[in-house]
């Protein structure tokens, strides 16, 4: 189970990918760039929790992945002058592990729960009188000897993630006071954060670099910042050590990412929509049978995307190419094909 605190990442003493990924975050609303509205809002909600002196209420945030969700999470704890514990649905697999957690912490403290519509019924519902009374109860024993134990908790901030809100149940939803939906980011907002990843990097880019590389990072920051450590691999290998524009353009085209920022797996479901099924409708099942790919990578990591940029559509009789894919890929409809 992964639990730690928001200073731990600091420890290591060589730093993974993933780790220079972290250290790119921002750890102040004032550092956050793009999602204004939801900023505003958390910025009052933050104050107003730190001038009575309690926890921030608990806050749902749902967006697909790699739009902030636990950078936000992290700069909640940050703002509140508290500790974050950080863990995910998944790896909580009982009651128990849940209580553990529950139990050490100190009072407003933030607890992040990633992905957390795949959390187990039963731990669940250990969430429940803990959310709205800082309390939870623990069966001890078996059969008609078992005892209920109702233990106190430091009152806290649970902040929960999802890529998938529609299926976190209506109990657990009910129990959020807060609730944020993450947009994917403008052009400009990304070119922001591009360039202060490269000063942090100290990557020398340009303000054409910089937009180049966010005009195709799909609307979010972490691809951005995906494509900006690539970009600068290939500038110090092939390049002068300077991504402009020119040089980002190339690196992008060794990723296959094109002018709109699909990948391969992108237009390999585009491909096989308009090509195999002539364009739809074509089910879920049927699609990601057709690509050998899981249903979960097409619904929460291509098909978003390609929802975002008009060229798929979703219908109750499934998955429908719009006139823009045809467009884009180079396939005639299959009406033309006939003629």
């Amino acid at each position: 189970m992964r639990m730690e605190r928001i200073a731990d990442a600091s420890t290591r003493e060589t730093p993974s990918e993933e780790a220079v990924f972290v250290s790119l975050r921002p750890t102040t609303l004032d550092e956050f760039t793009g999602q204004d509205e939801l900023r505003t809002k958390l910025r009052i909600y933050v104050e107003a929790a730190k001038r009575r002196g309690e926890p921030l209420d608990h806050v749902l945030l749902h967006s697909p992945p790699g739009l902030g969700k636990t950078t936000l999470a992290q700069i909640i704890a940050a703002e509140m002058g508290v500790s974050v514990r950080i863990t995910s649905g998944p790896a909580i697999e009982k009651a128990g592990d849940l209580a553990a957690i529950l139990t050490n912490l100190q009072p407003r403290d933030v607890l992040f729960i990633d992905e957390i519509h795949r959390l187990r019924r039963n731990v669940e519902e250990i969430l429940y009188p803990a959310m709205e009374d800082a309390k939870i109860d623990i069966i001890l024993g078996e059969g008609p000897n078992a005892q209920s134990l109702r233990i106190d908790l430091p009152e806290f901030t649970l902040v929960g993630a999802t890529t998938r809100s529609g299926l976190i149940s209506a109990p657990l939803r009910d129990r959020f006071e807060v609730s944020f939906r993450l947009s994917f980011y403008a052009v400009d907002e990304l070119a922001a954060i591009v360039r202060r990843a490269g000063a942090l990097l100290a990557i020398d880019i340009t303000e054409d670099g910089a937009r180049e590389l966010a005009r195709r990072a799909r609307g979010t920051p972490r691809i951005a910042n995906r494509l900006l450590r690539r970009a600068r691999d290939y500038a110090q290998v092939k390049g002068q050590g300077r991504i402009d524009g020119e040089t980002a353009r190339r690196a992008l085209k060794m990723l296959e990412i094109d002018d709109v920022g699909l990948d391969a797996l992108d237009r390999a479901v585009l491909d096989a929509l308009l090509r195999k099924f002539d364009g739809g409708p074509v089910g879920l099942e049927t699609l990601a049978a057709a690509l050998s790919e899981e249903r979960d990578t097409l619904t929460d990591v291509v098909e978003p995307y390609l929802i975002q940029v008009g060229f798929l559509k979703r219908t109750p009789q499934g998955r429908v190419a719009t006139e823009r894919a045809y467009e884009h890929m180079g396939v005639k409809p299959a009406s033309d094909r006939l003629l």
